[in-house]
């Protein structure tokens, strides 16, 4: 899935939305002490009231929130496995109301085999289905929009945990005098899942059944037992992870020392990469296997590099030569340069106006500029070295 995929499932989580049909929602409440279930409830979405639909629904909007590689995994499920969450969840779709339950209750004991949690915990399935026009509605015409749909039926999971309710002092109207009240019941978190899944993926509309959307609760921390002992998927690598490979597989070609232009020319290059499939709207993202990475590095000035050379850098860092890096994830953002005097943040295209250099025996960061300096509403006075 791409991160328009996603963005067109999530604002689709909003009352009286008729191309989304919520029909089920099954809520489990599992004990912290033993890990086994206390309470359980399934019940038709629209039987809820309309506030407590609309925090449901904000809900599974933060499941589907987060960046690609980041907060968000979309997984292969493994094949030739026993008890396999793919065959759980495909069943579950198209399963009547008891074995739907039966389906999901199977999710939970996955959950809960292992894992421990030092508080209650409210696991959420609902099961629905999404409609999208073909295409938009042509108003001289009267054609499209929901003429012609694509029809998806989906399963998401939220897995959330549970505050105790703070202490409170409250005013009395009646009484006219403050009170002491205490609350006892558990606060079901819905601001912050733990973690959940959206069943199948979607690509270009259609359902991707050998593949499911992974929600992390944090950022590039994904729960791997998670993902291979409850969800039955392969390995993912984070867009963390892939920064800092790629960074190692550098240095090892490079060397510990590079002039600023020939990095800036390096993410340059993958950013042109990124662009081009971005003007085609290819829905796949762009990847860099070792042959593209050398010549990224050729036509960016470094020197002596060839494809043993590279070859050799991905077997050594990562053990895999055939390792095919996310374009997407190389490109920072942004670069932080830290020094004891001041910290400077630039664009990684514009690091080749960087220049650090030795002047008068002294370490010098040359930032060019194509502007006058004001600082406190000062202009700075220009001196020709």
């Amino acid at each position: 899935m791409n991160k328009k995929d996603i963005a067109n499932i999530r604002k689709q989580f909003k009352l009286d939305n008729h191309r989304m049909n919520i029909r089920e929602i099954f809520n489990v409440y599992v004990n912290k002490e033993s890990g086994e279930i206390y309470h359980q409830v399934s019940q038709p979405f629209q039987m809820l009231d309309r506030e407590t639909q609309e925090l449901f629904l904000a809900n599974f909007k933060k499941v589907l929130t987060g960046n690609l590689d980041a907060k968000l995994f979309e997984l292969k499920f493994r094949r030739d496995m026993e008890d396999s969450s793919q065959e759980i969840l495909f069943e579950g779709l198209k399963a009547d109301s008891e074995d739907w339950k039966d389906n999901m209750l199977q999710m939970v004991e996955k959950m809960f085999a292992k894992a421990t949690y030092e508080f209650d915990t409210v696991v959420t399935f609902i099961r629905g289905e999404i409609r999208k026009p073909t295409k938009k509605r042509n108003l001289e015409s009267e054609e499209g929009g929901d003429d012609e749909v694509y029809s998806n039926e989906f399963i998401l999971c939220s897995l959330n945990k549970t505050d105790q309710p703070k202490k409170a002092l409250m005013f009395d109207y009646i009484e006219k005098e403050y009170k002491y009240y205490n609350f006892v019941d558990p606060i079901i978190n819905l601001d912050s899942p733990l973690s959940g899944f959206l069943f199948p993926a979607f690509n270009d509309n259609a359902a991707d059944v050998n593949h499911i959307l992974y929600c992390a609760g944090k950022a590039n921390q994904p729960d791997l037992s998670f993902i291979e002992e409850v969800l039955s998927c392969e390995d993912i690598f984070t867009a963390q992870d892939d920064k800092d490979y790629f960074d190692f597989i550098l240095k090892e070609v490079i060397g510990d020392e590079v002039d600023s232009k020939v990095i800036s020319n390096v993410y340059e290059e993958i950013d042109k990469i990124i662009q081009e499939t971005e003007e085609k709207e290819e829905s796949e993202v762009p990847t860099l296997d070792y042959k593209d990475i050398e010549r990224i590095l050729t036509v960016s000035g470094v020197e002596d590099v060839n494809t043993d050379k590279v070859e050799h850098a991905f077997k050594s860092v990562i053990d895999d030569e055939k390792h095919e890096f996310k374009a997407n994830n190389l490109v920072p953002k942004s670069i932080k340069i830290s020094t004891k005097i001041a910290n400077v943040t630039i664009n990684p295209k514009d690091l080749k106006h960087v220049k650090y250099i030795t002047f008068q025996g002294k370490r010098c960061l040359l930032l060019e500029v194509d502007e006058e300096v004001v600082v406190e509403g000062f202009r700075l006075e220009s001196e020709t070295l």
